[in-house]
């Protein structure tokens, strides 16, 4: 197997470790820097995880022209980028909301693609654990409003899926380069997308980037899922006018006593920065 090169051993600190799963863990060499590791939960059910980056004030993006990644919120931080490598290493599959691929036309959701200095590690992880070579890349598009220029659907090597609606179906008719897959008459179902790429295309761990309103349909839906999240130590407040910098979760509100509530799993320190991962739904129970 070829090793990671970009982090050394112990560049994450482990400050906390709950219970672990059963399942497939990670090489000594990744075990090594993430400072523990990370066993993908054993079972029949797609496994369900997310990644974001949230400043102080719990915000994902500046939400300005030529500033709306979250790479700008984790201040470019090197563990946050090489543990995103890892996170996208180990997916069958990446989701992502049409907003996300807009925000950044030139993206591809592959661990190359945003750690490039251990892109030769993660393919050898990625093969190791019987995975294909790049992920399916799904993108969840009520009306299929897509930037149809864009990289994600051009890139060689790739299979891009449009998870939609009936409209969004009609609206992609025809459009090179996508499997469309129509999932319901005015929206798209969350637990039944899941299940859907679980059933259809064999997908054992699915990774979901974005956005917040994305992120918040799932929690809505009570899809189990663990969350990896930053902390970063930048403090965004609010624009000076006329637009909204997005929270961690968007477009749905829960009311006093349902709640969605995660249970800690770990929390690793790299500098004046966190990284957690906690768990929500159905899972939580394991």
């Amino acid at each position: 197997m070829t090793l990671p090169v970009l982090l050394q051993p112990g560049s994450f600190e482990l400050l906390f470790e709950g219970s672990s799963d059963e399942g497939a863990g990670l090489p000594p060499a990744f075990r090594a820097i993430y400072g523990g590791d990370w066993r993908i939960p054993a079972g029949e059910d797609v496994y369900l995880y997310v990644n974001f980056c949230a400043s102080r004030d719990g915000r994902v993006s500046f939400n300005e022209p030529g500033h709306l990644g979250g790479a700008e919120v984790a201040g470019f931080d090197v563990l946050d980028r090489w543990l995103m490598g890892l996170l996208r290493a180990r997916a069958d599959a990446i989701l992502i909301g049409e907003g996300t691929v807009r925000a950044d036309p030139r993206h591809v959701w592959t661990a190359a693609f945003v750690c490039p200095e251990d892109a030769e590690a993660f393919a050898s992880l990625r093969g190791s654990e019987g995975r294909r070579a790049h992920p399916l890349q799904v993108v969840l598009s009520a009306e299929g409003a897509l930037p149809l220029d864009g990289a994600l659907l051009h890139r060689p090597g790739l299979e891009t899926i449009v998870a939609t609606t009936a409209a969004g179906a009609r609206a992609l008719r025809g459009v090179a380069g996508i499997e469309v897959l129509e999932l319901g008459e005015r929206a798209v179902e969350p637990r039944r997308l899941v299940e859907t790429l679980g059933e259809r295309y064999g997908v054992k761990t699915l990774l979901c980037e974005g956005g917040p309103r994305v992120y918040g349909s799932l929690l809505q839906g009570g899809v189990p899922l663990d969350e990896f999240l930053t902390i970063s130590p930048l403090v965004l407040g609010e624009p000076a006018a006329g637009t909204e910098r997005p929270s961690l979760v968007e477009g749905v509100g829960f009311a006093p006593g349902r709640a969605p509530t995660s249970r800690l799993l770990s929390v690793r320190r790299g500098g004046s920065y966190l990284y957690l991962r906690s768990r929500y739904g159905e899972t939580a129970a394991r």
